[in-house]
């Protein structure tokens, strides 16, 4: 990194006033930096100076309009006019001074706008106060005096042509003070004149000192960001450095190496034509191989660019950050940066990417693909006066196999199901999984009622038949639930509905049918209208409680936080699963209500905790939009006295759906207030990669189906985490891993490298109550 750092020609410790006011040019490559640090404020300031100049020069014509020939005064205020009018436009080519050399031509020009500027205010003082009086010339060098006093002040940057101005001037004034008899007012005003250059050469040497500071900031920032940038990657990256033809010099053999060649073999050519490969010949490159050529050729900096590359036939990523170079005189010489081969780290992007729209467990398209594709058919059916259908599926008796067996057991069953539905399929239909154990198949054009009952059928039946898993003959069965678009439905969400509310009365059935959707079936919905009412009514009837489930370090196994999670005992219905009444309050928008009482009641029992315990509360995407969210959080906070660094706020990845804008507003504004944000569920429905870049979560939550698919050692379960972890480390993020529920997985996740754990191995949901028991026990870890 040596080639690099330059010396400076200069220090603040060795300025001298010949240095400030340009008298020294011994050095020219020095003088020429000082004067070009000097000259870049100068446009700022010079139209400000102009027109204070021709305002005083507008008082100066009133005062003397009634002793002096309006011709000689007309005279005066144009050449004025015309003398600052050229200083501006001069000046405004100023304006990229400290990024090129300073010749001696413009450092006259721009002295030379003092000078002459000077000599026309000599006038008034000198020719046209011999003609008036002694008043005239008070007020005349009084608008002097104070044009002297700006420029000290306001024009630090051309010290010379104020120096200039003000010497002139002053002397114009002592010589008419005399001329009429003023001995006192000619030597203040000598004595003023020889304060005012004193002055105006220390405010210029400190303003001088000032630019210098600052230019050598932005110059060890520069150099700093290329150490960094190449030294903080463990793998591949590298200086890089071309000429003025692109060709590369100084080629180190880290470089070299990426390239697959020999720093001799590399050396002097062009860099397009190592990195283009095959397309060199023909002109065929990758958008992102042009970009970089259009950087090169425009002379612009660059930083993290991605660049499609070939090396020797195999394809690479790399990503480049490069600046123009400049030699001592201004002239450009060439670019110099970093670069990284980023190859790996953009195709493990890549999986997590395809990985997010796709079921892990059974690499089946997941609900987002599934959503794309029934939008698409329905709009093609729509267009085309077409129908398409929707069909979920619902496994019979799973649940048994699943406490019966247990997960593990459970999970393999639903990749054998997967199996047998994908050798189903035709390209007219797509099926994916839902999550847990529903399915779900859109057919992308029916040509009638009966093909669809014909594939429920065959899904039915096939799902039916026995199956062998860890030695063990499993019997499910399976339920479906169709609708028929855009007959009974315009939309995805309606058809989706319906064929929710269609499966929901085949499981009713008993289950192993296949209904289709008939209008009818919104009645069926009545028991979930009446589960509605009960809902509206629970906060009030006090039916509502929190639970709260412990999270620990991973390293320690100590409590760090607790995440609340609302139950609710109704007293029509009994105790009602969250899995049940939670999508309700989502759907009808109870949720909003129910989550300002959870986050009220959850931060009050905080408080009760030892300090350094926080408490996790779960946000909806319903309670995020509201305009008023982050004043909730502030009243919250006021009221129950909670440190806002002890509350995070959970989200999920579908907060982004409706409305990415509001949504990362309203997050913005909590982590303002000192709260932290934790990403759950990730990876499990959305693709959130774009949002992790764009809003700075303080934890990503593992979702327990990666957690388990690890547990089974399955390498794309255990990829996704590492790269999660990977990523989350990067991001400067926390993990937490969600399900684990033995030592086994506890110790996993730990190698893995997430921070903390959740799960029964831990401590299962406890009461307000059980959690103070637990801090009445030091010594135990596990909750």
């Amino acid at each position: 990194m040596s080639e690099i750092v330059s010396p400076e020609p200069h220090s603040n410790a060795s300025l001298s006033y010949f240095d400030v006011l340009g008298l020294d040019r011994s050095d020219y490559v020095k003088w020429a930096k000082l004067r070009g640090l000097q000259y870049s404020a100068l446009p700022q300031v010079s139209r400000y100076r102009m027109v204070a100049h021709l305002l005083f020069a507008v008082v100066v014509v009133q005062i003397y309009f009634a002793d002096v020939w309006v011709g000689w005064l007309g005279l005066w205020y144009a050449a004025l006019a015309m003398v600052h009018v050229r200083g501006v436009r001069f000046e405004q080519t100023l304006i990229d001074a400290d990024r090129r050399v300073i010749t001696q031509r413009e450092f006259n020009r721009q002295t030379l706008t003092g000078v002459l500027s000077g000599a026309l205010w000599a006038v008034p003082l000198v020719g046209f106060s011999a003609i008036a009086g002694e008043a005239e010339l008070l007020v005349a060098w009084s608008l002097v005096a104070i044009i002297i006093l700006g420029s000290a002040v306001f024009n630090a940057a051309a010290p010379l042509a104020t120096i200039a101005y003000t010497a002139i001037t002053g002397s114009a004034a002592a010589l008419a003070f005399l001329y009429q008899g003023q001995v006192e007012m000619a030597a203040l005003s000598a004595n003023f004149v020889v304060f005012a250059i004193l002055g105006a050469t220390e405010v210029a040497r400190t303003y001088l000192r000032l630019r210098l500071a600052e230019s050598g900031v932005e110059e060890k920032q520069h150099v700093v960001s290329l150490l960094l940038r190449e030294f903080e990657e463990n793998e591949a990256d590298w200086l890089w450095e071309v000429d003025t033809a692109r060709r590369l010099r100084a080629v180190s053999p880290r470089f070299a190496y990426a390239l697959a060649h020999k720093q001799d073999e590399v050396e002097g050519r062009p860099l397009l034509e190592l990195i283009a490969g095959k397309g060199w010949k023909v002109g065929n490159f990758p958008p992102s191989l042009h970009e970089l050529a259009e950087r090169l050729k425009r002379r612009e900096n660059f930083s993290n660019l991605i660049v499609h590359v070939s090396i020797r036939g195999e394809e690479r990523w790399w990503e480049l950050s490069g600046t123009p170079m400049r030699d001592e005189y201004g002239q450009f010489s060439g670019f110099r940066g970093v670069g990284s081969d980023v190859t790996e780290q953009r195709r493990s992007s890549e999986k997590i990417a395809y990985l997010a729209r796709y079921d892990t467990l059974t690499s089946l398209p997941n609900r987002t693909q599934l959503t794309e594709a029934l939008g698409e058919a329905l709009h093609f059916a729509e267009h085309w006066r077409g129908r398409c259908a929707f069909l979920m599926i619902d496994l019979d008796r799973f649940k048994s196999v699943n406490d019966s067996l247990g997960h593990q057991t459970g999970d393999r069953l639903l990749a054998q199901v997967s199996h047998r539905l994908q050798s189903l399929m035709t390209d007219n239909n797509l099926c994916g999984r839902l999550g847990g154990d529903e399915f779900a198949i859109v057919m992308r054009e029916v040509s009638d009622t009966q093909s669809v009952a014909k594939l429920a059928n065959r899904v039915i039946e096939r799902l039916s038949e026995p199956y062998v898993v860890d030695n063990h003959t499993l019997y499910v069965g399976a339920s479906v639930g169709s609708a028929i678009g855009p007959r009974d439905g315009c939309t995805v969400e309606e058809l989706m509905r319906n064929a929710d509310l269609a499966l929901y009365r085949a499981k009713d059935q008993g289950g192993g049918e296949h209904f289709a959707f008939e209008p009818v079936l919104h009645a069926f919905a009545e028991e979930r209208r009446r589960l509605e009412v009960s809902l509206r009514g629970a906060l009030a009837r006090d039916e509502l409680l929190l639970h709260y489930q412990p999270v620990v370090d991973a390293n320690d196994e100590s409590i760090v936080s607790f995440e609340a999670l609302v139950r609710w005992n109704s007293a029509d219905h009994g105790f009602v699963s969250p899995g049940k009444f939670i999508p309700l309050a989502e759907d009808t928008r109870l949720i909003v209500p129910i989550g300002r009482w959870v986050l009220r009641k959850a931060c009050e029992q905080a408080g009760k905790w030892p300090d350094h315990i926080k408490v996790n509360v779960n946000v909806s995407p319903e309670q995020l939009l509201e305009p008023n969210f982050a004043d909730e959080v502030v009243d919250v906070l006021a009221s129950t006295g909670l440190r806002p660094e002890r509350l995070e706020i959970e989200v999920t990845e579908s907060i982004f759906l409706r409305d990415p804008t509001v949504a990362r507003s309203a997050l913005e504004q909590a982590m303002a207030l000192g709260c932290s944000v934790a990403l759950d569920d990730f990876g499990t429905g959305y693709s959130s990669l774009g949002y992790l870049r764009k809003l700075r979560f303080s934890t990503i939550k593992v979702d327990r189906t990666f957690v388990q698919g690890a547990a089974q050692h399955s390498a794309e379960s255990l990829a996704i985490v590492r790269a999660v972890v990977a990523m989350a480390q990067s991001l400067d993020m926390t993990t937490t891993a969600e399900g684990v529920e033995n030592a086994e997985e506890a110790r996993m996740i730990r190698e893995l490298g997430c921070d903390k754990i959740q799960g029964f191995h831990f401590g299962r949901p406890m009461s307000a109550d059980d959690t103070l028991k637990l801090f009445a026990n030091p010594p135990r870890k596990r909750a």
